[in-house]
């Protein structure tokens, strides 16, 4: 039988991460393994909701900020370690749709050779007594800037761009084929756009399953993300080096509207 790794990454969020554990304890397929990279943050422990078992590694955080890029790299190793033959990455704030395990564990085994994204709703703050899991459906309302085939669909991305860590999954030798998160990126930014150009420059497709339905908890955003400057300005000047252009366009056009940063060239620095 298939084995389904769920993997996820966290420092603080922990109320984000019990209730994701019982969104996954919840599915119609549980994952074989669900394991928690805690990056830096001791209070992540091992534990079992109704039935469904967490492991946890672990990662130190760094001077320039979280290892986001290593500390993915890092649970899906440990997934692979353990024998999954299909592996998830969603991201801690995301709850599981009832059929997200199912829905990836599909048409991964039916498409070993691609990437694989589900639709992400993000949801309004939750009632006094939390979101009703059993009612995650009801709330379903896709972001508008990603593909969303409906239930029982599939779609290609086009565009690698699109790729988002939020929620997806591959195989193991897809995953090697790509190459998995560029470590050099630290912090906030860059790392899924440049794990999409990977994707597409080592010939794996992106696609989308609207099996695979992932709804991400609502907390509190700076738009731009100003408390990210530093990370973007240097995660940008990464890949700019590694592929020829800077990302992240809007947020450093509202940052120099905001007097943060200028242009410097082909290239943007701090004001």
């Amino acid at each position: 039988m298939t084995r389904v790794g769920v993997v996820t990454i966290a420092h603080g969020r922990h109320d984000h991460l019990e209730a994701q554990h019982r969104s996954l304890a919840l599915g119609t397929r549980r994952p074989d393994r669900y394991t928690v990279v805690a990056m830096g943050d001791p209070g992540i422990e091992p534990a079992t909701v109704a039935g469904l078992e967490r492991s946890v590694t672990r990662i130190d955080t760094t001077a320039l900020g979280l290892p986001l890029a290593a500390a993915r790299n890092q649970g899906v190793a440990d997934l692979v370690e353990h024998g999954a033959d299909v592996v998830v990455l969603l991201d801690v704030d995301c709850l599981a749709g009832p059929g997200l395990v199912a829905g990836y564990a599909g048409v991964v085994t039916a498409h070993p050779d691609r990437l694989w994204s589900g639709p992400v709703t993000y949801l309004r703050p939750p009632p006094a007594t939390g979101y009703d899991l059993a009612a995650l459906d009801d709330l379903d309302a896709p972001h508008p800037a990603r593909p969303a085939p409906a239930a029982g669909e599939v779609a290609p991305a086009g565009d690698p761009d699109l790729f988002w860590s939020l929620s997806f999954a591959t195989t193991p030798a897809a995953w090697s084929a790509v190459g998995g998160f560029c470590e050099d990126y630290v912090g906030y930014g860059g790392e899924d756009t440049d794990l999409g150009r990977c994707a597409a420059a080592a010939g794996v497709e992106l696609w989308w399953v609207g099996a695979a339905r992932a709804y991400h908890q609502h907390h509190p955003v700076s738009s731009p993300p100003v408390e990210h400057l530093d990370a973007i300005l240097r995660n940008g000047r990464l890949f700019h080096a590694r592929w020829g252009r800077w990302p992240m366009g809007g947020w450093l056009t509202a940052f120099e509207e905001l007097g943060l940063v200028r242009r410097d060239g082909d290239g943007w620095v701090r004001a």
